[in-house]
């Protein structure tokens, strides 16, 4: 392969990856950071994002201090259109709550789910679609056209999520009171810019119908600087009457394989009631099982892994999925 079809090669994939059509050729993932992306798995398609973290807080007015860790969990699954998915999120903590207001300290082991929420999320509008309803083309013959500012980048691709919370009673974590089901509802949009930059909204309701129900907003963006690496910055402001909080994320991602990806983040605020600061490590999996409904000529994952030449060993690099001729 000469330079001017590798160079063409990676104009496409870099586009193909960021443009964010339902299925994607590599995983597309939600993390790193806490943001939903507008768009979902594709159909036919299972996935898994799992995030060990630790966390360390302590409320100088109050006097305490918790340290611990936990994990967040979600599993997404494509279901029916490649506009909806379905998806399982939960985020269990084990910690130390230590309480310093008397002259001996007092400790209470805690743990339990901070959240566990069954949803499903829809892509209501998508700007990347022509008119005829088809995914926009990258343009194989000019590099610098692809990166070029759009104007319709602008506009964002919108989804909608509905979902159902279960809280457990007496749990250390959630407001006195609040246990069992509630509804959770959010709005997500996203802005695929040039250049590999992408920008993410979420605006919620969550517990709706309790004592403590709260509104959040998550802003991330990310910035691509080749189809592996990723740096992201994040900002999330939570209000209600039981807690209120911004908190502040930066982290990045490296995309081990098509369907493997790895990802780590800080996280912190600049109050001190309590003061907040957590590390976590993350990944996330995906099984891919999709099939193109419309044109299934034997454009399936499977299908399309049988056409690819022998790697040789030893390498990893993107380009060796495709043929001489820029194919699979």
């Amino acid at each position: 392969m000469n330079f001017t079809k590798k160079a063409l090669v990676l104009t496409a994939f870099l586009c193909v990856q960021f443009i964010f059509a339902q299925y994607t050729d590599v995983i597309n993932s939600n993390r790193p950071g806490v943001s939903k992306s507008a768009f979902s798995v594709g159909t036919n398609v299972a996935q898994i994002e799992v995030g060990p973290y630790i966390i360390n807080e302590k409320h100088t007015p109050l006097n305490y201090e918790v340290s611990g860790f936990g994990a967040d969990f979600t599993a997404r699954y494509g279901l029916f259109f490649e506009q909806l998915e379905i998806n399982l999120e939960g985020t269990y903590q084990n910690d130390t709550f230590t309480d310093n207001r008397s002259t001996i300290s007092q400790e209470d082991k805690r743990s339990n789910f901070k959240q566990f929420t069954l949803g499903a999320k829809y892509l209501i509008y998508d700007p990347y679609k022509t008119e005829d309803g088809e995914e926009e083309k990258p343009n194989l013959y000019s590099y610098h056209a692809n990166r070029a500012f759009k104007w319709k980048s602008l506009i964002p691709a919108v989804a909608v999520y509905a979902g159902a919370n279960f809280d457990s009673k007496d749990n250390p974590y959630t407001a006195p009171g609040v246990e069992g089901f509630s509804p959770k509802i959010m709005v997500a949009t996203q802005n695929n810019f040039s250049g590999g930059w992408v920008l993410v909204t979420n605006f919620l309701m969550d517990r709706i119908g309790t004592d403590y129900s709260d509104f959040q907003y998550i802003i991330t963006l990310t910035h691509s600087f080749n189809p592996q690496w990723v740096i992201f910055a994040e900002t999330q402001g939570i209000k209600s009457d039981f807690y209120a909080d911004n908190l502040f994320r930066f982290g990045g991602g490296y995309l081990w394989s098509k369907d493997f990806q790895l990802d780590t983040a800080v996280t912190f605020n600049s109050k001190d009631t309590p003061s907040v600061f957590g590390i976590n490590f993350g990944m996330s999996y995906r099984f891919d099982f999709h099939v193109d409904k419309e044109t299934d000529n034997g454009n399936s994952r499977k299908d399309a892994d049988k056409r690819k030449p022998k790697k040789k060993k030893g390498k990893n690099k993107r380009t060796d999925d495709f043929d001489d001729d820029g194919s699979l």
